[in-house]
């Protein structure tokens, strides 16, 4: 009899070791958890508030939408002076916008009207 008792008390005793292992273990892993999760959290706080520190740097140096716009030149008048249409023509072949066909042809177009 003495003997089942202490194989009962050994079993009861590896089981509660065992349990008590376990059990902290898990609370290890918790804090780990945790700690990690916090140590995540910080960082993206301080990514945002540089990101929004940046966001709020550029608006400040951006200049004014208006200023985006591209300039609007007038058009230029019924009337325009031929030679400063000729020279016009002749820096957009010269720069190879127009070919020589195409220069020609709107030379004689602007010659003849």
């Amino acid at each position: 009899m003495m003997r089942r008792r202490s194989v009962g008390r050994r079993v009861v005793r590896t089981a509660a070791t065992t349990a008590v292992v376990v059990g902290t273990a898990g609370a290890v892993s918790h804090h780990q958890q945790n700690k990690y999760a916090q140590k995540e959290a910080a960082a993206q706080q301080q990514y945002d508030q540089a990101y929004q520190q940046g966001a709020a740097d550029a608006q400040q140096q951006a200049p004014p939408p208006e200023q985006y716009a591209a300039p609007v030149e007038p058009a230029p008048a019924a009337g325009t002076d031929l030679t400063s249409q000729l020279k016009q023509l002749a820096q957009l072949h010269d720069s190879g916008i127009l070919t020589d066909e195409e220069f020609a042809a709107a030379k004689q177009k602007l010659l003849a009207g």
